[in-house]
């Protein structure tokens, strides 16, 4: 990286491990605070619809403004609604309420890289790297993100541990959420050290997608399909399966997700060194579909133990696609399209993955637990599919 963008990157791979950290002990306390409301699975599954569904509205218009405003501004606007969400979810009971703040705020019930922050980040990133450094710059974000969030997951078993001091359980998940909002302010201050700097110079009409639309546009659609079927197993609602389906306590999946978490995060610099000798889109195929295949034997898993031992199979390959899928979005565009191709890539991925979650908590509700799993495996396999009949030919600059 030149050496006029290491201390942007330091700024922003450290705001990364912040909002991850709150992500990973939300996504696991959602699905339990909840529920501690009183309120039932099904309605668990359309908060986490209208939270993922805000996150792609406000990607759309970051897609907007990115071309015209300051990166830095819209981080630092991002991380002030963080901070606000967490106030918010932390003094609001009425589920109506938790419905408006979930479709306006910044929770994540994935835990993983639909935010809105994501697009800004990766335009901030990619405008300094080579061709030959962007996937390991990627995977070194990526694998910082998931070990933040591998720790918030661990994170999320405080609200058990905390009777000795007197907290009762839902007053402790609400002070984890003002620990979510604390965590946007410190996020605040680190995007507030980026130089000012527009996302990509010249005209508004330069930053537009043009030679690449056809590119980004199929991606999308492939995307889309790829979220849509991770939104049926969005960590919120995964920790919901294996609390209803083996009654495992809070610390238990706190520790479980902290080891997911660990073991996708190890597969990031894995996924950048396998990308070298296999390519860019081999790695995203053939690391997705064993993981899928994993995913859908969980499904059916008789016991406890075997069941967390294929989910952590599912968790060592299902992300390697994450750096991957990143690198490969911003070099097959132009630079001059780069802002604007990793908002139209995000939003329609954010808009799909909103659409299932609610569909999942239908099939909860009506006792059919072990079909998003076997849904979203299934669906995942289709995509892997067609991303590879139809881009196995075109190269990244590295890889020609």
């Amino acid at each position: 990286m030149p050496a006029n963008g290491i201390a942007p990157a330091t700024y922003l791979f450290a705001a990364r491990a912040l909002r991850d950290f709150g992500d990973g002990f939300v996504a696991v306390l959602l699905p339990v605070y909840l529920l501690a409301l009183g309120f039932s699975p099904l309605q668990v599954g359309i908060i986490a619809t209208a939270s993922l569904l805000g996150s792609a509205l406000l990607t759309i218009a970051v897609g907007f403004l990115g071309a015209r405003h300051d990166l830095r501004q819209l981080l630092l606007a991002a991380a002030s609604l963080m901070a606000a969400t967490g106030v918010a979810m932390s003094v609001v009971h009425d589920y109506a309420l938790l419905l408006v703040v979930a479709f306006a705020g910044t929770v994540n019930p994935s835990a993983g890289s639909v935010s809105v922050f994501v697009p800004l980040e990766h335009a901030a990133l990619t405008r300094a790297m080579a061709d030959a450094e962007r996937t390991k710059m990627f995977a070194r974000y990526s694998l910082i993100g998931a070990l933040a969030s591998a720790v918030g997951a661990l994170a999320a078993a405080v609200p058990d541990i905390t009777a000795p001091v007197g907290l009762d359980r839902l007053t402790a998940i609400k002070m984890m959420f003002v620990l979510y909002a604390l965590a946007g302010v410190a996020g605040g201050l680190l995007y507030a050290r980026i130089p000012r700097r527009r996302a990509a110079p010249g005209p508004v009409e330069e930053s537009a997608l043009g030679p690449s639309r056809a590119i980004v546009f199929k991606l999308a659609a492939l995307f889309s399909l790829d979220a849509f079927a991770g939104g049926f197993v969005v960590q919120s609602l995964l920790a919901l399966w294996l609390f209803e389906r083996f009654d495992l306590s809070l610390s238990a999946a706190g520790v479980f997700f902290f080891w997911s978490g660990v073991l996708s995060a190890l597969s990031f610099p894995v996924a950048a060194w396998l990308s070298r000798k296999v390519g860019l889109i081999n790695t995203m195929v053939f690391t997705h579909i064993p993981s899928s295949i994993a995913l859908m034997l969980a499904a059916f898993a008789p016991t406890l133990p075997l069941a967390l031992s294929l989910l952590l199979i599912r968790a060592a390959l299902s992300q390697m696609d994450v750096p991957t899928r990143s690198s490969y979005v911003m070099a097959v565009v132009t630079e001059a399209e780069r802002a604007a191709a990793a908002s139209f890539t995000s939003v329609p991925r954010s808009l799909a993955a909103a659409a299932s979650p609610a569909l999942a908590g239908v099939l909860f509700a009506a006792s059919y637990r072990a079909w998003p799993l076997v849904v979203c495996g299934a669906l995942k396999i289709v995509y892997d599919l067609l991303l590879l009949m139809q881009f196995r030919h075109l190269k990244p600059p590295e890889e020609r």
